[in-house]
């Protein structure tokens, strides 16, 4: 949001520099996607190495990432990213890379004051229709109204597995941690490493569950005033833009899949206990951590479609046991 403070910027470019995200000397080369050819091939060959080896390590964003839409709203410096959302476009990025199972963080600050209408989105895909796909989706409000935090999970394409949590904290104030972790035992979903969602891998029951497709890491700021804020009854405010959000600290700790084909990505990503997300401690939530999601569950869950009588005649097999 542009404030009566700043009655001089005008434009995406100036509300970053204004607000010291982009530095003045040489703004305009940040909107360049190219690499960092100052970084020597030896860090990017061990940058590369640490993430086949599965070592949990912070990235430079243009070795990791790139944009997949609207290049022009990004501005990239280091590892931090600021998309725009205006009345011409959002915009939106992609990882170079697929994962198979692992944890995949970023750091994120939502867009400030009326941000009615916008979804900014942080999620995990693979391609096609029968995709499988993990989902943070930050759902915008009016000023002095709570952000909405939903997550969704896809399996071969079928979704409606959504929940939506209230936060603790107001996340337009300062950057906070958003995490994905993913074994064939659970995918926890966690807020500054508090889970505030789990599903089960309950494949015993006939309920499917994501283990076979390789996840791209993507992130995005778009217009969705038709249903993300009290249902579409409150539109953008055009007036406002443009919409800003960063995203910065990401950290991976994955299996690459870079280049395997699907037998090969088994034998390397497949094995049980062969990575640190999949040792026996991993099966569950500690009990510290059980006792932070039950309080979220309690205290912050909002919505859960499993609870949705009027939406399913017949509630989804996962919601039985």
């Amino acid at each position: 949001m542009i404030s009566s403070s700043h009655p001089a910027i005008s434009t995406f470019h100036d509300y970053v520099k204004d607000r010291g995200i982009l530095s003045s000397s040489n703004p305009g080369s940040t909107f360049t996607w190219t690499c960092n050819t100052a970084m020597s091939s030896f860090v990017i060959v061990f940058l590369i190495l640490s993430m086949l080896l599965n070592t949990g390590v912070g990235v430079n964003f243009t070795d990791v990432f790139e944009s997949s839409w609207a290049p022009d709203h990004i501005a990239v410096v280091g590892d931090q990213v600021t998309l725009s959302l205006d009345s011409a476009s959002g915009c939106g990025f992609e990882s170079k890379f697929k994962y198979l199972f692992g944890k995949a963080s970023a750091q994120i600050k939502l867009v400030e004051g009326d941000s009615a209408g916008t979804v900014i989105a942080f999620y995990m895909s693979s391609e096609g229709a029968n995709h499988d796909e993990l989902d943070f989706e930050f759902l915008g409000n009016v000023s002095g109204e709570p952000y909405l935090v939903q997550t969704n999970v896809y399996v071969n394409g079928t979704g409606d597995r959504e929940q939506r949590h209230g936060l603790w904290f107001d996340p337009t104030v300062d950057f906070h941690t958003y995490s994905f972790f993913w074994n064939h035992h659970s995918i926890i979903f966690s807020v500054d490493d508090i889970p505030i969602r789990v599903f089960k891998n309950k494949e015993k029951k006939g309920v499917p569950y994501p283990k076979n497709q390789g996840m791209g890491i993507y992130g995005s700021l778009w217009n969705a005033d038709d249903w993300a804020t009290q249902g579409g009854r409150v539109k953008t405010n055009w007036s406002h833009s443009p919409f800003v959000t960063t995203f910065r600290s990401f950290e991976i700790d994955a299996c690459d899949l870079s280049g395997e084909d699907t037998i090969a990505a088994g034998a390397k990503c497949g094995k049980l206990a062969q990575f640190l997300w999949d040792k026996p401690a991993k099966k569950r939530l500690e009990k510290s951590k059980k006792r932070q999601f039950k309080m979220v569950q309690n205290k912050y869950l909002v919505y859960d479609y499993c609870k949705d009588t009027a939406r399913f005649t017949q509630m989804p097999r996962e919601c039985l046991y």
